[in-house]
């Protein structure tokens, strides 16, 4: 009736949908209930936040972000309102490993042997270097992450799989972090982690190194998982024109989204920088 008072007058309506003035004009003052008020609210915040982790948040991390406001509802209902609202995180794509472990350098020993628990930071770090499509060709990315917080503590990027790629990430870590000696450093069996240079370097630092056994991606599934959700959350949806195009897109990623906001699972729920300050709290 209220869509139609501009074609028909109200009398005629009200006598032919047997309606009356007073019941129309009380529903017109009625407000919403406190229920659907709430859920409308609701609505819009899950949408805002699917949003700003630029539609990569499933139901898990909304959860995670509402109850951090101090919103609390269930997983369940969070799932509807996203299941209804079209709201969905990405998914993977199958994993397709990259190492090409044919060189004549030695290999380290597997000594972390999968164990991916840390109880303080720079006691742990896991590397790996994967390659990003752009129109004028691959542009390669090499990142430290430190496993305490999952932190991507060091990272580099390139045009060609040099040694000086894995190199300059390990560079920037130890210039940002300093670890003490004893830090255990796992790779896999490549070239670019078994070279002189490379050992070296970690030599210095009094750093051991571990590598992960031929062909079994598991030995280093940290740095494999964080890579496969950088392509899921970023790389899959994006068409880069030119490698620095790439940098500057895989920088924000990094930096600004992934260690600062990102709600990390391993982290109950807070970003690597977020889990740090945290834990430097409490100690």
């Amino acid at each position: 009736m209220a869509e139609h008072l501009h074609e028909f007058p109200l009398c005629a309506m009200s006598r032919v949908l047997r309606v009356s003035r007073a019941g129309f004009y009380d529903w017109k003052r009625r407000r919403p209930s406190n229920r659907s008020d709430d859920e409308q609210k609701l609505r819009a915040r899950i949408a805002e936040l699917h949003s700003r982790s630029d539609n990569t948040y499933g139901s898990p991390r909304i959860l995670a972000e509402l109850r951090g406001e101090g919103i609390h509802v269930s997983r369940k209902r969070v799932s509807r309102i996203m299941r209804e609202n079209g709201l969905f995180s990405r998914h993977r794509r199958k994993f397709r490993p990259t190492t090409n472990s044919a060189h004549p350098f030695p290999v380290a020993e597997n000594t972390l042997n999968q164990d991916f628990a840390a109880e303080e930071k720079n006691r742990k770090w896991v590397t790996d270097v994967t390659y990003i499509p752009t129109h004028e060709g691959w542009l390669y990315l090499a990142v430290v992450i430190d496993l305490f917080s999952r932190r991507v503590v060091g990272w580099s990027m390139d045009s060609q799989l040099e040694k000086n790629l894995t190199i300059q990430a390990l560079t920037m870590a130890l210039q940002d972090r300093r670890p003490a000696s004893g830090l255990v450093h796992h790779s896999d069996r490549g070239s670019h982690y078994a070279n002189h240079y490379y050992r070296l370097a970690l030599e210095a630092n009094q750093i051991l190194s571990s590598m992960s056994r031929r062909g079994n991606c598991w030995d280093n599934a940290v740095a494999e998982s964080f890579f496969k959700t950088l392509k899921v959350e970023r790389v899959y949806h994006r068409k880069y024109r030119t490698r620095e195009e790439a940098r500057a897109d895989l920088f924000e990623y990094i930096e600004v989204f992934y260690n600062r906001k990102r709600l990390h699972s391993a982290n109950g729920f807070v970003s690597p920088v977020d889990f740090e300050e945290r834990k430097a709290v409490t100690c």
